[in-house]
């Protein structure tokens, strides 16, 4: 266990000034006292990799396989879908989380001093053998399942340090942040799920599913607002600009519901354009609940977004799923 358990010193650990977070800032965040840590290493990982923000891009997969017009319940016991949840779970997807954690410790001091790294439960040296360990088993994974999503792993790995690590830190720069976020969980791996069953794919008839995957990833840059409600605290004090710091949090949660309904009612749109009236039909009405849950996250969003995400994610996600089912049947 003491492998994973190192107190966390700011003079043992300077920042080499990668922080902008003001050291009044830092000091008082540093004199929390944190909870001792009783997992066990296994647990510690585990915790490391956020399961719960596998199952978005899963669940992306899972729509691109769909689409693909190849993929039934027999593939589902088959190793290639085992490779695929394997990648984008516990591998791709746990990689950018902790790479999010390792660039992010600064921020998580202020909004969650209990997270792994700041909370002193794992090191920085143990996180950086993590990332690199789960780096190079994701891309191997990938490639296993086809080379071309091998790839797409890396350009993965690539937006996640985009995202967060400095200088550039994407998520400091207002829409880029959650537009990149977006694209890694809904675009790269739909189209990598419909790669690994459509044996003869081409740019043409991987289009449906761009298409799609692209308005649901306006939707899916809502929805990563309404995220940033969480740590808005935090995130005034480091800089970044995120939508609720810049519009604050009622306007920010009115331009996430306008992102969010204009991607799955153009997504809409596109099955009726392609001839899946019922599909789009299906689509649509989705919205609806959606819409009405809107009025309470505008109302009050930090009270409102976890049972907001809680909820109206679900049929959201219903959604895609049926976008993928309407591609699947719209395919000669």
């Amino acid at each position: 266990m003491s492998d994973f358990r190192s107190i966390k010193d700011s003079e043992q650990q300077p920042d080499n000034g990668e922080f902008s977070t003001p050291l009044s800032v830092r000091k008082l965040v540093h004199s929390r006292p944190m909870p001792p840590e009783n997992l066990s290493r296994l647990a510690l990982v585990i915790r490391f990799l956020k399961p719960v923000t596998w199952i978005p891009v899963m669940w992306s997969f899972l729509c691109g396989a769909v689409a693909s017009g190849s993929f039934g319940w027999k593939e589902m016991s088959g190793m290639k879908f085992m490779l695929g949840m394997l990648l984008t779970g516990p591998l791709a997807s746990g990689t950018c989380q902790m790479l999010n954690d390792y660039f992010d410790r600064d921020l998580d001091e202020i909004n969650e001093p209990n997270r792994p790294i700041p909370g002193g439960a794992i090191s920085l040296k143990n996180a950086t053998i993590l990332i690199a360990v789960w780096s190079v088993l994701s891309v191997i994974t990938g490639y296993l399942i086809h080379p071309l999503i091998g790839f797409y792993v890396v350009i993965g790995i690539i937006n996640a340090h985009l995202y967060s690590a400095h200088p550039i830190k994407l998520k400091k720069r207002l829409w880029a942040g959650n537009i990149i976020v977006a694209v890694s969980y809904l675009i790269i791996p739909w189209i990598a799920g419909e790669i690994a069953y459509n044996k003869g794919f081409t740019l043409s008839s991987l289009q449906p599913s761009l298409i799609i995957a692209a308005f649901f990833t306006l939707s899916s840059t809502g929805t990563m607002t309404i995220n940033d409600f969480k740590s808005i605290e935090g995130d005034r004090q480091v800089g970044i600009r995120t939508l609720p710091v810049v519009f604050g949090e009622t306007n920010a949660a009115k331009i996430a519901a306008v992102l969010i309904n204009t991607g799955q009612l153009l997504a809409s749109c596109y099955l009726f354009m392609i001839g899946e009236t019922t599909y789009g039909i299906i689509v649509a009405a989705l919205v609806i609940p959606q819409f009405f849950l809107q009025f309470a996250l505008v109302k009050s969003p930090a009270t409102m977004d976890v049972r907001y995400n809680a909820i109206a994610q679900n049929f959201l996600v219903a959604g895609m799923l049926i976008c993928a089912f309407a591609i699947r049947a719209a395919r000669p």
